[in-house]
Parts: C-alpha cells; structure tokens; sequence
C-alpha cells in the first residue's frame, strides 16, 4: 500500500502508474481531483485502473491530510509507503518576494510535508515497517540565484527529514530523500513564470537572465523516469541510503561544492548572472 502526493502530473503521476504496475495498491492524492484526467488516462493505458485510487487531498489542510490517511488504513489496514511529492518551485530574488509568497511556499513544502508524514507515522510504528519517500531537490543541498524560496524550503526539508530518519529507525522505518536535479516536469519551468518583477528594480537585469536560464535548462532537462527508478530502487532495497541525488551532471556539482574553496565556487556562480 503506498500512499502518493500531488500525482496530477509529473513525478507524481509517473510514480502512481510505476508502483501500481509493480503490484502496489496506490492511493494517488492531488489537491484537486477535477485535474486528475491525465493519470486515468495513464492508468487505463498502463491497465493499472484498478490499483490506483485517486483521492483529494491538499497538504496545507491538516484536517483533510488525516481524514484521507484514517479513512485508507480503515479500507486498507496499512499504509506501507509514503512518497512526498507535492511541492511547488517560488522563484525570484530574495528581496523582492513577497512575505506572503515565502510563507506559501513553506506551507506546501514543508509543513504540507510534514502533516502527511504525521499522519502516517503512528500506523507504521504500530505496523513496525514503513518506508517515507520524500521528493527534495538538489536546491537543497546547493542554493541558487533566483530560487531563494524554493531552496530554503528544501534546505528546511532536508534537515527535517534528517532528525526524523534517527528518530523512527527503532521502529524499522526507514526515511529516504530523492534530490532531483532539473528534469522535464513543470516545476522549473513554472518557477519564475509567476515572478512579477518591478520594471524600476535593481535586479531586473539578473531576473531577466536568471529566467532565460531557468528556461534553457528547462529545455534540456532530463528524462523524469530517470527519478522514477531510482524511487522504485529504494523501495526494493533492504536498507536503502538516506539521500540520492539524481540527475546529469548532479554529483560533480555536490562534489564542487563540498570541496571547491568558496570564493571560487561563488565566482564560477557569480558568472552566470
């Protein structure tokens, strides 16, 4: 049984469709379920239909993530997997984002992270075996230009999910972080898109380039199966690893960043704006 956030699209949707194919009852989530077009589709295609129950749930609504998780352990009596996939990219510079919009963002990727995981944990102590997914980033380990929001969430979520990956492993749970890299799901593309720069700011020319290079990475990103498999890989492992970077080119840059002297690494990033 694995319980699945924000599947209308992307990551989500493509994970619903993998586990449900490799026998898995799935309970895909999505805070409207009027978008769930895509994945029926996906789901009669792959003849899965029958494996996947789609069900509406908006993470920021704590009451509304426990009645979903109560009333799937009362159909199904378990809930083996949790895979936190729900989120949103805020772009913009720092200075310019509104408080409002910072706050929106740690409600989604946050603390919507954190009331799904809540919710879940009790009936996977009582099962003594549980298994949390959570979908970060590689913003969480290297902060971008541009991208203040969305990589303080993931620096936030990160840390959360490390402290809670020491505390439930007695009770044989075990908590994992997939950091994807840029891949040909909306959420980059979509990052800066609803950025409302001020055409007077000082930073309107580093927004500007920023956004042509969200755009061109967006371009080339890769293949989100790839973070499929890696997701369906940790859940066949006995004892899976606690992070896994995914993506092109994404150890070199932890590598680059963990050892390159700072001032250096802050040039070759300086020299992209």
């Amino acid at each position: 049984m694995a319980l699945i956030t924000g599947t209308n699209s992307g990551f989500g949707l493509l994970t619903s469709i993998a586990l449900a194919k490799d026998g898995y009852q799935v309970i895909s989530t999505m805070r409207n379920t009027g978008k769930g077009d895509t994945l029926r589709s996906a789901a009669g295609r792959a003849g899965v239909t029958d494996r996947i129950d789609i069900m509406q749930m908006d993470v920021t609504n704590e009451t509304q993530v426990r009645d979903v998780v109560e009333r799937v352990v009362a159909r199904y009596g378990r809930i083996d997997v949790l895979i936190n996939n729900a989120g949103y990219a805020a772009g913009g510079l720092v200075e310019e984002v509104a408080l409002s919009e910072w706050r929106r963002q740690f409600e989604t990727n946050v603390f919507g992270v954190l009331a799904c995981t809540q919710a879940v944990l009790p009936c996977m102590r009582e099962q003594g075996a549980g298994r949390i997914v959570t979908v970060s980033s590689i913003s969480g380990r290297i902060a971008m230009p541009g991208l203040g929001p969305y990589s303080a969430s993931k620096f936030a979520l990160e840390g959360m999910m490390e402290s809670l990956r020491f505390e439930v492993a007695r009770y044989g749970i075990s908590v994992v972080l997939i950091e994807p890299g840029p891949y040909q799901t909306n959420v980059w593309e979509n990052s800066l898109r609803g950025y409302q720069m001020d055409p007077d700011s000082p930073y309107s020319d580093t927004a500007n380039r920023l956004y042509k290079q969200v755009q061109n990475t967006a371009k080339s990103a890769g293949d989100p199966m790839e973070v499929v498999g890696v997701i369906r890989k940790v859940l066949r492992h006995r004892s899976p690893k606690f992070r896994y970077p995914v993506g092109k080119g994404m150890r070199l840059a932890l590598t680059a960043r963990k050892w390159l002297p700072w001032r250096l690494f802050e040039r070759v990033v300086q020299s992209q704006m």
